[in-house]
């Protein structure tokens, strides 16, 4: 009989030490998965693994207007499993404005989802588009092409960086381009051409594609006084110019388009206009209609 006892206190031992290992473990898977999902930022998924060569990516590059100044409203929050993009930590999740994250004062809506969802009415439902930021407000075309830190960001050291990011998820099909209010002064502007041309060699170069398409927008038409109109009128001229001269470089208008009452940036509906006409470019431009 008390052999028979101590036989059952051993097991019952045996028994506790197994559920105290057990809830050990347990505890441990636990802390693991709760460490790896607080990595993401909050409200935002990773979206699940896509086949390269379907993840089409469009770097957006620029100041101000591409990076966006617009207010964010309901429409702009509305999600598509198949618009991604990047947060601040280059992690890819599902995208919703604003986009850019550079300056957090100052982050608004940009024109990248509008373009993102007017694409996906043009190409084969198995196709996701990813937009990648690179834009920052009031930076310079010199800037960009010196790799300068602008607002604590290295311009063209980050593009690249974003690049080789993208090519790692998909394949960078085009540059959204939007910049030149900075440069709208007399001392810029002669040198404002043979320096965006240099820079767009620079961003194929990063790509490894010379034949990368770059599609430029106007900046806005409502300038003012009219001194400050003028000059943004040479630098659409340019704009227009280099687009029609080269080879896989295109423009975009900003004619009917209006601001945010500044008299610099696009308001929303602007922005959402932007990212239409960007895509109605693209297409056309691809032949995707």
């Amino acid at each position: 009989m008390q052999k028979h006892s101590i036989f059952i206190g051993m097991k019952i031992r045996q028994v506790k030490i197994i559920a105290g290992k057990f809830f050990v473990l347990s505890v441990l898977m636990f802390l693991v998965s709760w460490i790896s999902c607080s990595k993401e930022e909050p409200g935002e998924t990773e979206p699940k693994d896509e086949n390269n060569k379907t993840v089409w990516v469009f770097l957006m590059a620029g100041q101000s207007n591409m990076a966006g100044r617009g207010a964010v409203e309901a429409q702009d929050l509305i999600t598509n499993n198949r618009i991604i993009t990047i947060n601040s930590g280059n992690n890819w999740i599902t995208a919703k404005e604003p986009l850019h994250f550079y300056e957090p004062g100052s982050a608004g809506l940009d024109c990248g989802l509008s373009f993102a969802k007017e694409l996906l009415n043009f190409v084969p439902d198995s196709v996701t588009i990813a937009m990648v930021p690179c834009a920052v407000g009031g930076s310079s075309v010199f800037q960009w092409l010196n790799d300068e830190e602008h607002r604590s960001v290295k311009l063209l050291s980050n593009f690249k960086a974003k690049a080789q990011l993208s090519k790692k998820k998909g394949t960078i099909k085009g540059i959204l381009w939007h910049q030149g209010e900075r440069n709208a002064n007399e001392t810029d502007l002669p040198e404002y051409e043979d320096t965006l041309l240099t820079l767009f060699s620079k961003f194929r170069t990063s790509v490894a594609d010379d034949e990368l398409p770059i599609i430029l927008g106007e900046i806005g038409r409502f300038a003012e006084p009219e001194e400050k109109a003028a000059y943004f009128e040479e630098v659409n001229q340019i704009i227009r110019k280099v687009a029609e001269e080269n080879s896989y470089l295109f423009y975009i208008s900003s004619e009917g388009l209006e601001d945010r009452g500044d008299n610099l940036h696009f308001n929303s509906e602007g922005q959402r206009e932007l990212g239409r006409r960007y895509a109605e470019k693209y297409i056309d431009a691809s032949g995707l209609n």
